[in-house]
C-alpha cells in the first residue's frame, strides 16, 4: 500500500507508538495492573490528526503509566515487556502522519523522525526483562517493535525473526489477528504466494475485520490480481471507521482502480 512521501512531526515534542506496524498486533487480555495503560495507548494511536496533539499527550500518560507499574513491579518482566512495548510504538509517533494527516505506513516513514534515543531505552528495558527468563506476550510484542526500530531500513528489517517471534506470539495467545500479522512477516521473508494463503486460513475468523481485507489486498496486488485486490480493498474501505485508515483505504481504492 502505498503512503505520502512527504512527512513532518505533528507531535514535535517527546510525548513520550508496528504496529504494527501499521501491522496490527491486537494484544492479548492485560493483567488487571496494565489494563489502564494499554486502554490509553491503544485509544491515542488510532485517531486522526485533528485530535493528535491531545492523543499524543494522552499516549504519553500512557507510556508514563507503564514505566511507572514497571518500576513498582521490577521481578514482574512483563510489566516491563509492557513498557518497553508502549515506548517503542510512542518513539515513532512523530513520523505516523504526514502534514495533511494522512497516515504514513510504516516502510515510508522518516526514521529520521523517530526517538532513537528512546527506542534505546526501551531496547535495554527490554533485555533486561528477557533475562529474568519468564516470556510472555507482551515482551515478544516489544521483540517484534524493537526489530522494526533498530533496523536501518524496512527493506533491512529481520524478517525471519519477526515471523519466529509471531509463531511464539501465537503459542501464548493463539489469535488469528497474530497469525494475521505472521502472514505479513511471511510476505517478506518467504513470498507473497505463501502470506496469501496464510491470509486467507483465517479468513474464516477475521471476515469482518477490515485489516484483514487489507492485507489480501496488498498481497493479491503484488501479485498481479488488480481486480481481485480492487474488490478487498473496497471492502477493507466499507468496514473500516476509523476517518485515518477510511482515507488511506480510499488512497488505495483509487490507485487499484487506475490499475484496471
Amino acid at each position: 500500500m502505498s503512503a505520502p512521501a512527504r512527512s513532518t512531526p505533528h507531535c514535535a515534542r517527546p510525548c513520550s507508538r508496528p504496529i504494527s506496524h501499521a501491522t496490527p498486533v491486537t494484544p492479548p487480555p492485560p493483567s488487571t495492573s496494565a489494563r489502564p495503560s494499554v486502554g490509553i495507548n491503544t485509544s491515542s494511536h488510532g485517531a486522526d490528526r485533528r485530535r493528535s496533539a491531545q492523543r499524543c499527550e494522552l499516549a504519553g500518560e500512557g507510556v508514563e503509566l507503564a514505566r511507572q507499574l514497571a518500576a513498582l513491579l521490577p521481578r514482574e518482566p512483563e510489566a516491563a515487556g509492557l513498557a518497553a512495548l508502549l515506548e517503542l510504538h510512542h518513539a515513532r509517533a512523530a513520523a505516523r502522519f504526514d502534514s495533511w494527516g494522512r497516515i504514513v505506513l510504516l516502510e515510508q516513514q522518516d526514521r529520521r523522525l523517530w526517538d532513537g534515543a528512546a527506542i534505546e531505552r526501551a531496547a535495554l528495558r527490554l533485555r533486561a526483562a528477557v533475562r529474568q527468563g519468564r516470556p510472555g506476550p507482551y515482551q515478544v510484542q516489544a521483540g517484534i517493535a524493537a526489530l522494526h526500530a533498530l533496523a536501518a531500513s524496512y527493506d533491512a528489517t529481520n524478517w525471519a525473526d519477526v515471523r519466529a517471534l509471531y509463531d511464539r506470539l501465537y503459542a501464548l495467545d493463539p489469535s488469528p489477528v497474530v497469525l494475521l500479522n505472521r502472514a505479513v512477516a511471511t510476505r517478506y521473508a518467504v513470498g507473497p504466494a505463501p502470506a496469501l494463503d496464510e491470509v486467507d486460513a483465517v479468513g474464516d475468523r477475521l471476515a469482518g475485520y477490515h485489516l484483514w481485507h487489507a492485507a489480501r489486498a496488498d498481497l493479491l496486488a503484488t501479485l498481479d490480481r488488480p481486480g481481485e485486490a480492487l474488490t478487498a480493498a473496497e471492502r477493507a474501505l466499507e468496514l473500516a471507521t476509523n476517518p485515518a485508515e477510511r482515507e488511506l483505504m480510499s488512497r488505495r481504492v483509487g490507485e487499484l482502480r487506475r490499475r484496471l
